[in-house]
């Protein structure tokens, strides 16, 4: 039986194939942007790989920036979604917030391309974030996660520091964030690369740990 295009079922397959096509698009996007950054990188370059048109991305997307902005909303998405997955409810305090530590950390060490995203965007004094509706609220669910363990760590007895939940975000993101964006300055300085495999449990370890002894109030006078 032939499926009209008009039918439901072939706007459904149509609709499924554009999302498909916008999806290889970003991916490949992501890519080059990190590689060479916003100035750098070339939609010929990005259509050459997709062995498409820079005018089907144009289609897509409308133009450079917007791909570059979707791009980044993308990445900023990946990243919410895996602190979605800690379970506040039937997690004590003090692991639920070493998971997100632990969590956020292996997120980054297994996607190099968003921390140099972030670089490049903060080279850009975050000028494109700002223009994403999309980016504008997206970094709320986490501060909600936060709150809600600091809040029961509070309640428990667990935490005794004083600090918001972006501050704790803060500490979270720069250890993870330093260790990859900062692995070759910090190999020709100190002669280790904080990113080989022998260094990455100690690592993991530390953050949560880090995280863990800063709310508990150990080491602070207190």
């Amino acid at each position: 039986m032939t499926v009209s295009a008009s039918s439901p079922s072939g706007a459904a397959d149509r609709q499924r194939d554009a999302e498909r096509t916008k999806a290889e698009i970003l991916e490949v996007a992501q890519q080059e942007f990190a590689r060479h950054g916003y100035a750098g990188a070339r939609v010929d370059e990005i259509a050459a790989r997709m062995r498409t048109t820079k005018r089907m991305i144009y289609y897509y997307f409308g133009s450079k920036e917007r791909l570059y902005i979707a791009v980044l909303e993308k990445a900023y998405a990946e990243v919410r979604a895996v602190e979605r997955t800690v379970d506040v409810h039937h997690l004590a305090p003090v692991e639920a917030i070493r998971t997100l530590a632990e969590l956020t950390f292996d997120h980054h060490d297994a996607h190099r391309d968003f921390i140099k995203l972030v670089a490049i965007e903060n080279i850009h004094q975050a000028e494109h974030i700002r223009k994403s509706q999309a980016l504008a609220g997206l970094g709320t669910p986490v501060l909600d996660l936060i709150g809600a363990i600091l809040d029961a760590g509070t309640a428990s007895g667990d935490f005794v520091t004083e600090a918001d939940a972006i501050d704790v975000h803060m500490l979270i993101s720069s250890f993870c964030f330093f260790r990859v964006a900062n692995q070759h300055t910090f190999e020709a300085l100190f002669g280790r690369d904080m990113t080989a495999p022998e260094h990455r449990d100690r690592l993991r370890r530390m953050v949560g740990e880090m995280i863990v002894a800063y709310l508990r109030g150990q080491g602070t006078g207190s």
